[in-house]
């Protein structure tokens, strides 16, 4: 069977989304999506920022169901469908909204897209030295190959059975980690601790917790490495950027990155280990944390994520972890980070992040309840994994016609 292959702007309709500017915007304050909300395959709609959009902008920079919704810059391409999980959501200027003709699926043209993300056939498109773009113009040119419609739903159907899967555990990931973090906020933020009702309040503090700052309960607290371009290739050790954190969850965005064991060596660079806590100092929401588990690979960290060894003495990793994404102590990292343009919080800061230590046998108890709901968590990641490695093995041969 012959496929079709056309530039995009003969197949879609795309444009940006609006620039963020306080002073000029008008209208209604709405929810947008912003680049750091977009993955591949689905959106992040954790802390959705609004910005006022006018009556008459509603269509230019609205979504659909169905619509596409890409990068065009920080990992250009990445890219996922919108299934219109929020009501009124918009999209900034950092965004492409990719509405495909009727010649094409919506699906399809995503695991296109998708396809073309893992063969690196956007590359040659970028534009920047330090900060890579997808202009407009340059996407125009994409050329997206396609045989007829009902082809394009027998395909699109069995990739995304894959991907109807993957979803409905991501949803039962959402609910344990909600589970933990409800109890923490009713034993660490409202106090309804086990045992709370005789226990004597003292200068304020439940007895035997103590108020202290975070460097208080850390055996270490560092900076990751400081690894340019040219120092990396090679697969001994993968390189975890700061969108691979999410909130106690690593986020696989596809951007593969690693360096050989003689630039390990050479940077004098730290192996990541399970049990540390990886802490985001940029972007929103600053402060972030995961909890690291066992991974397919040795792994170190970029510069801008923070690296918390807990003192197990003091403060246990499943509390700390919690902490970390509480929205009091995310608010209270993006009051203390600076910088004009690309906000973040230092080193010195997390060190001095003031939080209640609760006493032992408390810490002990939230950890029997915490730790099971997170190894769950772990197997229906390492499920997902799976499941994202049977499509990605199908992908190439659907689409290669």
């Amino acid at each position: 069977m012959k496929w079709t292959t056309k530039p995009l702007a003969e197949v879609a309709e795309f444009r940006l989304g609006k620039m963020l500017d306080d002073k000029k915007n008008k209208g209604e304050p709405l929810p947008y999506l912003a680049n750091i909300n977009v993955r591949w395959g689905e959106c992040d709609l954790e802390n959705l920022r609004e910005m006022r959009f006018a009556h008459d902008e509603m269509d230019r920079y609205g979504l659909k169901y169905g619509d596409i919704v890409m990068c065009e810059g920080g990992e250009p391409g990445r890219c996922a469908i919108w299934k219109e999980s929020v009501p009124g959501m918009m999209i900034q200027k950092a965004l492409h909204r990719i509405r495909p003709h009727d010649c094409l699926d919506h699906r399809f043209l995503f695991y296109s897209f998708l396809h073309k993300g893992m063969i690196g056939s956007f590359a040659p498109l970028f534009t920047g030295a330090t900060i890579k773009h997808l202009p407009r113009e340059k996407l125009a040119k994409v050329e997206i190959a396609f045989p007829r419609l009902d082809v394009q739903l027998r395909i699109a159907d069995i990739l995304s059975a894959y991907d109807v899967l993957t979803e409905n555990n991501r949803r039962r990931m959402s609910l344990l980690e909600d589970a933990a973090r409800q109890l923490y906020r009713e034993w660490f933020v409202r106090l309804r601790f086990p045992g709370h009702e005789h226990t004597r309040i003292i200068d304020g503090v439940p007895e035997g917790w103590k108020a202290a700052v975070l460097a208080e309960a850390c055996e270490s607290l560092e900076d990751g490495d400081w690894v340019e371009s040219k120092d990396q290739g090679g697969e001994n050790y993968r390189l975890l950027q700061i969108s691979n954190i999410g909130m106690n969850e690593f986020v696989e965005t596809g951007n593969f990155r690693y360096v050989t064991e003689e630039t390990f060596k050479r940077l004098n660079c730290r192996e990541i280990f399970p049990g540390q806590i990886l802490i985001s100092r940029m972007p929103k929401p600053i402060g972030r944390a995961w909890l690291v588990t066992e991974m397919p690979w040795r792994m170190i960290t970029a510069v801008d994520v923070a690296i918390v060894v807990p003192n197990p003495e003091i403060a246990d990793q499943y509390f700390l972890t919690h902490f970390f994404n509480s929205p009091e102590n995310i608010e209270h990292c993006e009051r203390r980070a600076v910088g004009a343009t690309r906000p973040r919080v230092a080193r010195r800061e997390l060190a001095s992040l003031p939080l209640l230590i609760p006493s032992p046998p408390v810490q002990r108890q939230f950890r029997e309840v915490a730790e099971p709901l997170n190894q769950q968590r772990v197997v229906l990641y390492r499920q997902n994994e799976k499941l994202r490695a049977a499509r990605d093995l199908l992908l190439p041969r659907l689409m290669s016609g």
